[in-house]
Formats: structure tokens, C-alpha cells, sequence
């Protein structure tokens, strides 16, 4: 009896191997979402160049389709899940289902998106914002709606890669068309080559195209890749079954309340700072612009950490999921700390990248300034929800974030900002009070389901 007991205890990896695991399926995760991010910088930085109302009416737009957007990440990011738990058990029908719910979830979410944006159009004034800013948005909201449907269909197409450890190939296809959204915006926002100069209209249209294009590519290669075939759908327009879609919003239901409770904090902050003026919201802009490229690294080491954890899980391994977290939580708060330095000592120079105007510069670089002090946070908490979403506990996780971003940051941003006359630097203090609550409570249910998962 004692003989057999070595034999029967597994050799897991290392914490050493465990981190370098996760760094190699985060680099590629990383590295797309940097190059995702880059299509709204150079997006920022070329509608900046013709004015602070199109970069306004850009910021207004961007806001309000932040949130179903968000919700459609939160709702796919179930099929990173479920295919990641299916790969680490073996069972590829299960992932092939995900799959397909999932596309069909995003397709019809899409369309929801454009008819309510498509319906909201004549009520823009409902929002308090500059008139200027409200009458220049119509046409790039309802264009950047439009291409929301490309645009989930490639995140779930992208999540089902991911989950499968190919992430460098959908990398290459994001970039792709990223590099093609900068040319067309150059092309049609400035007009060169002939085109028309359509300005924001034209960033809206580039944006539509270059997401097409991505989403068309993507598809194409998963297809054609025999490594993932065997993972795919047999039939694509096979009928579509509830207990299907019930599998993935048992998962991305709560994560999408999770998500909307952040976003649309940080939305109604904007509102917010956009009664200011159009200076303010142009700031808070420019400023959102640096701290979300500067998450999209921690993102990526959390969206590996949930693939990870969901693998582990399904493979029933759950021993290595300490080791995993660890590793997660010390490459975020490396970064995170590196990008806080940045943001207090260049401040200035980083907004003077994007605008000219010498006012917008001065308060965007104030945020910066509060902005260095909720990134430690910010990164902590996404790995940690992350790896929570990897062992289905999806629900409480929610519930922390609705706390801590409705109902902290939210009424003491309005306290702060609005009624003591702190203006857009206390929205944003209250913002980063918020995260450190989330951080420090989703920290503590993490070490604690994954010491007894």
C-alpha cells in the first residue's frame, strides 16, 4: 500500500513553469489586444488632428456603445470558457457547441445593438452634452454600431482559438486589420488619393470596413487550419438548441453584469465630466485612451489565466491553480506599477501626442496624475475575476463589482466631481477608490475557491 502512494501522486509543473506557461499564452493574448486597442488610439490621434468637437463627438459615441460592447465581451467570454474546459477533458462536441451558440449569440446580439442605436439617434440631446458634440455624432455612432456585428462575431471565433492555445495566428489577422483601419482613416478622414475628406465620418466608415475585413480573414483561416477543425462545427446552420445557449449564459451572463457594472461606470463618469464642457470630455478622452491601452496588458494576462484555469479545471488538475494565480497576480502588478510611474512622470508629453490644444493637455494630464493610482488596482482585479470565470463562479464576483463601482465610485464621483468642484480629476479619484474595493475583494475570493477547488 505505501509502495503505491508516490506512484499515485502527480508531478505538477513548478511555479517557474506554471508562470512561464501562462506568459507564453499571454504574450499572443497581450499582443492582440494591444493591437485591438490601437485601432481606437489611432482613431483618437487622427480625429484629434481636426478638432476638439470631432474628438468629443468621437468620445460620445465610443461611450455609449462601450456598453454593449463590454456586455458582448462579458457574454463570449463563456466560449473561451467552456471550449478551454472541453480541451483540457477531451470532449470536443462540447467545444463545437459552444462554438456555434456563441456565433449565433454574437450575430443576433449585433443586431439588437444597431436597431436600439438605429432608434436612440432622434434622443442624443437627452444626454446633456455639448450641442456641438450632439450634432456631430450620428452618422459615427450608427456606422461604429453597424460594425459591432464583424466585430463580436471575430472576438468569438478569437476566444474559441484562444482556448485551443493557437493565439498567435488571430495576432496576426487583428493587427492586419488594424494596419488597415490606419490607412483607411487616412485615406477618408483627410481625404488623400482622391477620396472626399469625411473626416469623422470617415473614422467611422474605416473602422466598419477594417472590421469586416478582420472578421472575414479569421474565418477563413479557423477553417482551413487542420489543428482546429476537429474542434469546429460540423454543420454551422445546424438548429440551434436552448439548453446551448442556457450552457454559455450560465457563464456569460453574470460576467457581462460584472463588465457593465465597470463600464458603465466609467460611462456615466463621462457623462458626467461631458456637462463640463467640451475641454473636460476631450481630456478625459485623451486620458482614458493611455490608461486602456496600458490595461489591455493585464487583460491578456487574465484572459491566459482563464484559459489556464478552465484547462486545469477540466482536466480535473485543480492542485496547479495556486501556482497559476500567483503567477498571474505578480505579472499584472509588475506592469501595472511600471505603467503608474509612466503616467506620474509623463503625464504631459502623453497628452501633448494626441491634441494640440494646450488646455486639453494640462487636464489630461492631470488625470494621468490620477490615473497612476487605480492601475495596481485595475490589473488585480481583472486577473482575479478572470480566474474565477475559469471555475464558474461567475455570480458573487458581479455582485462585488456592483458594489464597488455603483456603489462607491459613482455617488462619490458625483460627490466629488460635481458637487464639491473637484470637476473631472474627483470623477476620476472616486473611479479609482472604486477599483481598489473590487481589487481587494475579488483578491480574497480568489486565494480563497481556488485553496478548496
Amino acid at each position: 500500500m505505501h509502495s503505491s502512494t508516490p506512484s499515485s501522486t502527480p508531478s505538477w509543473p513548478s511555479f517557474g513553469q506554471e508562470c512561464q506557461t501562462t506568459l507564453k499564452l499571454a504574450l499572443p493574448l497581450i499582443s492582440g489586444q494591444l493591437s485591438q486597442m490601437l485601432m481606437g488610439t489611432a482613431d483618437t490621434v487622427m480625429i484629434g488632428a481636426v478638432g476638439v468637437v470631432s474628438l468629443g463627438a468621437a468620445t460620445f459615441g465610443n461611450t455609449l456603445l462601450a456598453v454593449p460592447y463590454v456586455v458582448g465581451i462579458g457574454l463570449l467570454s463563456s466560449v473561451s470558457v467552456r471550449v478551454s474546459q472541453a480541451h483540457g477533458s477531451q470532449q470536443p462536441h462540447e467545444a463545437q457547441s459552444a462554438l456555434r451558440h456563441g456565433s449565433w449569440l454574437a450575430f443576433l446580439m449585433s443586431l439588437v445593438v444597431v436597431a436600439g442605436t438605429a432608434g436612440l439617434l432622434p434622443f442624443l440631446h437627452l444626454f446633456n452634452q455639448p450641442p456641438e458634440v450632439t450634432a456631430a455624432a450620428p452618422t459615427y455612432l450608427l456606422t461604429c454600431a453597424i460594425s459591432l456585428i464583424p466585430a463580436l462575431l471575430s472576438m468569438v471565433w478569437k476566444n474559441h482559438a484562444d482556448a485551443l492555445n493557437k493565439p498567435w495566428p488571430p495576432f496576426w489577422i487583428i493587427l492586419g486589420s488594424v494596419l488597415l483601419n490606419v490607412l483607411l482613416n487616412w485615406l477618408w478622414i483627410y481625404g488623400h488619393w482622391g477620396f472626399p475628406a469625411m473626416g469623422l465620418e470617415g473614422a467611422g466608415y474605416a473602422t466598419l470596413t477594417a472590421r469586416i475585413v478582420g472578421a472575414a480573414v479569421l474565418f477563413i483561416w479557423l477553417n482551413h487550419n487542420a489543428t482546429i477543425r476537429p474542434w469546429l462545427p460540423q454543420r454551422w446552420w445546424e438548429r440551434c438548441d436552448a439548453a446551448g445557449f442556457r450552457h454559455l449564459l450560465a457563464i456569460g451572463g453574470p460576467a457581462s453584469m460584472q463588465l457593465l457594472a465597470e463600464v458603465t461606470a466609467f460611462v456615466m463618469a463621462s457623462l458626467m465630466i461631458g456637462t463640463l464642457g467640451v475641454v473636460p470630455l476631450a481630456a478625459h478622452q485623451v486620458a482614458m485612451t493611455c490608461v486602456a491601452t496600458a490595461f489591455m496588458i493585464p487583460l491578456g494576462v487574465a484572459m491566459a489565466t482563464s484559459v489556464r484555469v478552465g484547462e486545469i479545471v477540466g482536466a480535473k488538475q485543480h492542485a496547479r491553480l495556486h501556482r497559476v494565480i500567483l503567477g498571474s497576480w505578480l505579472f499584472a502588478a509588475a506592469f501595472m506599477a511600471f505603467s503608474m510611474l509612466v503616467f506620474l512622470l509623463l503625464g504631459h508629453p502623453l497628452a501633448s501626442l494626441f491634441v494640440q490644444d494646450q488646455a486639453v493637455i494640462s487636464l489630461a494630464a492631470t488625470l494621468l496624475l490620477t490615473a497612476g493610482l487605480f492601475q495596481l488596482f485595475d490589473g488585480l482585479q481583472v486577473v482575479s475575476v478572470s480566474a474565477l470565470r475559469g471555475i464558474d463562479d461567475v455570480k458573487v464576483p458581479a455582485w462585488m463589482c456592483v458594489l464597488a463601482y455603483w456603489g462607491i465610485a459613482l455617488p462619490l464621483g458625483w460627490f466629488l466631481g460635481l458637487h464639491s468642484g473637484w470637476g473631472a480629476p474627483g470623477v476620476w479619484m472616486a473611479m479609482a477608490v472604486g477599483l481598489g474595493v473590487a481589487a481587494a475583494l475579488l483578491m480574497r475570493r480568489t486565494w480563497r475557491l481556488l485553496s478548496v477547488s
